[in-house]
């Protein structure tokens, strides 16, 4: 994949954050799809992207199934309440000399490498702090899928900074009916995958809980409360989260309709 000149001489590092435990999928990375696992099939998409690849988890089997097909993994604390601060811990233990560390989430194993390039190239403006993906919103989807509390919506300043994450939907469309406002505005969910400065990373794992942050239950908010600038970019490639057994379920399937 053929990536900018202008970004070549920054190093970058994916960290994918994997734990056993999950209320509603228990042994999530684990599960196969089709003749791999999902943790391998997140770390083999990620390495068509990036040189260095690590999975950050708090559970040995995690480990050992990584090692087998040949990946790198770090034993990280158990005690940790997300994926940022699972990253900066194996980050650190790593020994890693990268710039930038790329948070990639454990359950989408169908992630285009296209998407982390996305994400590097918005390292080419010197004062991007943190970087995440944005989606267009495709009417086509349904208003059930623009109100689901489950996808986060985003605003967005006219050089591509998130203005706000929030869970309900953002902007309200003052003077038309909800169902004429897709007609008036453009609307942007959020794909939860987070690019950091290094030296960024180290300041926001450090911060407390802040208001919108609990109000709303998306860690990003407490880092844009602190002042910190989240700079976007646009991804049209699909996501396939892996949240439930059902999830998976549907994953083979499109593993087997499209002979990956």
């Amino acid at each position: 994949m053929c990536v900018p000149l202008f970004i070549i001489s920054m190093k970058f590092i994916g960290i994918i954050p994997a734990r056993y435990a999950s209320s509603r999928f228990p042994g999530k990375p684990l599960a196969k799809i089709g003749d791999m696992t999902m943790i391998e099939r997140v770390y083999r998409q990620a390495s068509k992207a990036l040189d260095e690849v690590i999975v950050a988890t708090d559970d040995s089997r995690i480990a050992d199934a990584v090692e087998a097909f040949g990946g790198r993994a770090i034993m990280t604390s158990p005690q940790h309440k997300s994926g940022t601060d699972r990253c900066y811990e194996a980050y650190c233990t790593s020994g890693s000399q990268a710039d930038v560390v790329i948070n990639i989430q454990g359950d989408e194993p169908f992630i285009a490498p296209q998407q982390i390039i996305s994400l590097r190239e918005c390292f080419a403006q010197p004062d991007t702090e943190i970087a995440t993906l944005v989606r267009r919103f495709d009417p086509s989807a349904g208003w059930d899928a623009l109100f689901d509390p489950n996808t986060p919506k985003v605003v967005l300043d006219n050089a591509g900074n998130a203005l706000y994450f929030s869970r309900s939907i953002i902007p309200y469309v003052r003077n038309h009916p909800w169902q004429e406002w897709i007609d008036h505005a453009q609307f942007h969910t959020h794909v939860g995958l987070y690019a950091y400065r290094a030296d960024v990373l180290a300041k926001i794992v450090k911060l407390p809980q802040s208001p919108l942050e609990i109000a709303e239950s998306l860690e990003q908010l407490r880092w844009l409360q602190a002042g910190y600038k989240i700079r976007t970019a646009v991804t049209s490639h699909p996501s396939i989260g892996i949240d439930t057994p059902a999830d998976l379920e549907r994953a083979i399937q499109y593993i087997a309709q499209n002979e990956l």
